[in-house]
C-alpha cells in the first residue's frame, strides 16, 4: 500500500497485477489498483480532477487528464471517505503511476492533492521467501 496526505486528505493506492488479463506473449500487462481517499480535514471537499503520469520499464511517459475518477466527482464531508478501483495497461512487465486530484471546498477554493509514486511489478519466478 502506497499513502500520500495532503492537506489532511489522505490517499492511498493498492495496485495488483492481473495475469488473467495480461498477455505477456504480446506485450501485454495488467493491472487493477484501488484508491481510497479519506477527507481527515474539517471542511467538505470535492473531487473535480485527475492528472495521472504513467510511466513503462522503457521511461515512456503517458499523461491522462480528465474529470472525476470512474465517472463521478465525490464530495467528501469531514470524516468521509471514497473508494474506487480502476486499471492500466503498460507494454513492459513493470512501470509505475503517480499523480494529483484537483479538489474544490465548498466556498469554491481549488487546490491539487497528492497521489503517492506507486509501482506496477509482475510477480517474479522462481522467486521464494526465506
Amino acid at each position: 500500500m502506497y499513502r500520500a496526505v495532503t492537506r489532511k486528505i489522505e490517499v492511498t493506492v493498492t495496485p495488483r497485477y492481473l495475469s488473467e488479463r495480461s498477455s505477456p506473449a504480446t506485450g501485454y500487462f495488467f493491472w487493477s489498483y484501488t484508491i481510497d481517499i479519506v477527507n481527515r480535514g474539517e471542511e467538505t471537499v470535492q473531487l473535480k480532477t485527475r492528472h495521472w503520469r504513467i510511466t513503462d520499464a522503457f521511461g515512456r511517459l503517458q499523461e491522462v487528464k480528465g474529470a472525476g475518477v470512474v465517472g463521478e466527482e465525490p464530495t467528501l464531508k469531514p470524516g468521509e471517505s471514497f473508494e474506487y478501483t480502476s486499471g492500466v495497461p503498460l507494454p513492459t512487465p513493470s512501470g509505475f503511476m503517480e499523480g494529483t486530484y484537483g479538489m474544490i471546498t465548498a466556498d469554491g477554493r481549488r487546490f491539487d492533492i497528492d497521489i503517492p509514486l506507486f509501482s506496477l511489478d509482475t510477480p517474479s519466478k522462481g522467486r521464494t521467501l526465506n
